[in-house]
């Protein structure tokens, strides 16, 4: 486990031996149960009705266990476990009290049920035997029924009645977040439940266990189907979803081996170069013009991996995607449920279907091995993405305000190739998917960078460069994302694309990074409006109201934290920065950049599925 400075005095609690010999109560069987999987952080805001727990987190930081992050808003707890969850391919874990601290949490959770992200979320009660009473922030049927709330964005969601019930409760919830489609679960715990003393009848599962699932099962018939089909195809199409961290290399592999090309979804694009040869683009939410092209030539066959056909994520369920000619893989029938249209569908664990696939394409067409493609030249690399991009004058614009396209374009090149960019939902998201294209993942590491070269970092399968969230899509997720992304792997700088409308939301999180000490740098697009509100009225044709927001100097908001912060409003000033050392130190850094606020992001499609296009 990496060293925490700012963990270091719980640690030093250590030294009284006293504490560590109170009873062991329900509280412990649950921070057992995180060590066992491997969780090292939790993230939350303490109060009454978890204290147990905040007191058995405390005694687990001190043997080294999971030790908790406090967070100053429940949302951006979950944020943050959210964040955790994804970099690392692990369980991502919050805490909240009862009453408002648990509906506090619920948009975080909501949006990790959207997408798809394993977290468990554990909420206060009241002593049960002052249910009904009017206790303090009774959360139960009868009080403000937490329990009811969490119903529809969880996967098993329970209340603990009975300190007997909790092994089995835990148990399930735990199976059933991390099981596909993976997801929340939600425990709520009476605090009399959680002091309960472990005693004979409480024995904890094999909770390390749960670490050895087998993945999904693979339809083997049908992955023949689907290599005769490959073997037949003219240039097939793939689309490359969300779901396809831990199978992306052998994904490359199969598009020379099938001679195809490849797009990929906006969640998608994290998980390949986007300066591969035979790349065309992102389909979709900020998609390219590119990939859209390829679609609506009708390709004999367009094998879709890891998607769920959100709106963002199917160009508004386009029928260039979703028709006949389309192969559906998924480990989720949830997902797979969503293309009744697709001419085979192929369940199973996307990298079990990819090895498979691999054996059966090979020897390759012409009974040779494919070779290789070679990779272009970074430069010529570079071109051939600003040739897809919509804008590509606007890469290099000297103008004041700075060019949103320009911004995203300087931190695709200045920034160590290991960075993890996270985007805020809105015109952060849509600038980063379609602008965004980093320096070559396998370079060397920059001279006097404290990172470790691209391909050597801590990589798990789900891990990925780029993370946007679709569906639900809350504004300020990567204000706390990017510290749970950043907890999760300290050898990978974090990029944070926010608006000035997201940062009002959810900007008290950065001081978490402050206190950890987290190389994420801030980087706020201020355009002094809510963006994609204003240009979504604009392009409707609708009244110009409630976009406007308040000219606010972030930079000074930084510097009244301790956090270093620097207003730039032109590109020289950016050009001028030493990304490297910025991402480099102990701490995060805000950046307060003047964009133009009249260049129009990619939205078109959102204004189609509104059904306000002009």
């Amino acid at each position: 486990m990496e060293s925490n400075t700012a963990l270091a005095p719980a640690r030093a609690w250590a030294t009284e031996p006293a504490r560590d010999c109170a009873p062991r109560d329900a509280a412990d069987l649950i921070v057992d149960a995180l060590a066992a999987l491997g969780v090292e952080y939790v993230f939350g805001v303490p109060g009454g009705a978890v204290e147990p727990l905040y007191n058995a987190l405390a005694r687990s930081a001190r043997r080294g266990g999971p030790q908790a992050i406090v967070a100053r808003n429940e949302q951006g707890a979950a944020y943050m476990a959210d964040g955790y969850a994804r970099e690392t391919g692990r369980l991502g874990v919050c805490i909240a009290t009862s009453g408002p601290g648990a509906t506090n949490l619920i948009t975080g959770v909501a949006c990790a049920y959207d997408n798809n992200v394993p977290i468990l979320v554990i909420t206060g009660q009241p002593p049960i035997k002052n249910f009904g009473k009017g206790a303090l922030q009774e959360s139960s049927c009868t009080g403000i029924n937490t329990v009811a709330m969490f119903r529809p964005c969880t996967r098993y969601n329970s209340l603990v009645s009975h300190a007997e019930q909790l092994p089995t409760k835990l148990f399930n919830a735990l199976m059933q977040a991390q099981r596909a489609p993976s997801g929340p679960s939600h425990l709520s715990i009476p605090v009399d439940i959680l002091r309960e003393p472990l005693r004979p009848g409480m024995e904890a599962p094999d909770f390390a266990g749960l670490l050895r699932r087998a993945p999904a099962l693979v339809d083997l018939p049908a992955v023949r189907q689907l290599a005769r089909l490959l073997f037949s195809a003219r240039q097939p199409v793939w689309l490359i979803g969300d779901g396809c961290g831990d199978a992306a290399n052998e994904l490359m592999q199969l598009v020379q081996r099938s001679d195809g090309s490849f797009i990929t979804t906006p969640d998608g694009k994290g998980f390949i170069n986007p300066r591969h040869p035979r790349y065309r683009g992102v389909f979709g939410f900020g998609g390219h013009a590119s990939a859209a092209e390829l679609l609506q030539a009708e390709p004999d066959l367009v094998i879709a991996l890891g998607t769920g056909f959100g709106e963002f994520n199917s160009g508004g369920w386009s029928s260039t995607l979703l028709n006949s000619r389309l192969v559906h893989v998924d480990d989720s029938d949830e997902n797979l449920m969503r293309s009744p249209m697709a001419r085979l569908h192929v369940r199973g664990h996307i990298k079990s279907v990819c090895e498979q696939l691999l054996a059966l394409l090979a020897p390759s067409h012409n009974g040779q091995e494919a070779q290789l493609l070679p990779f272009l030249h970074p430069q010529v690399a570079r071109l051939a993405y600003e040739a897809m991009v919509d804008s590509p004058e606007a890469l290099r614009s000297d103008s004041a305000p700075v060019k949103p396209q320009r911004l995203v374009a300087c931190l695709s090149e200045r920034c160590p190739p290991q960075t993890r960019f996270v985007a805020d939902a809105g015109n952060s998201a849509a600038w980063a998917v379609h602008y965004l294209a980093p320096r070559d993942q396998r370079s060397a590491r920059l001279p006097g960078s404290a990172f470790l070269p691209a391909g050597q970092e801590r990589r798990t399968g789900s891990s990925s460069w780029l993370r946007v969230t679709m569906d639900f899509a809350p504004m300020g997720w990567a204000i706390g994302s990017a510290v749970g992304i950043a907890m999760a792997n300290r050898r990978c700088p974090v990029v944070c694309l926010t608006g000035d409308g997201s940062y009002l939301m959810n900007g008290q999180e950065i001081t978490v990074a402050a206190e950890l000490g987290l190389p994420v740098l801030y980087v706020v697009l201020n355009d002094g409006a809510l963006g994609m509100v204003k240009h979504g009225q604009r392009l409707a044709g609708a009244e110009p109201i409630g976009f406007q927001l308040p000219k606010v100097d972030f930079a000074a908001m930084a510097a009244s934290m301790g956090i270093p912060g620097h207003v730039i409003r032109t590109p020289q000033e950016l050009d001028a920065l030493d990304f490297d050392a910025l991402l480099s130190r102990a701490g995060p850094t805000l950046l307060d950049v003047r964009i133009d606020g009249e260049e129009v992001p990619p939205m078109n499609l959102r204004m189609r599925t509104l059904g306000t296009a002009r």
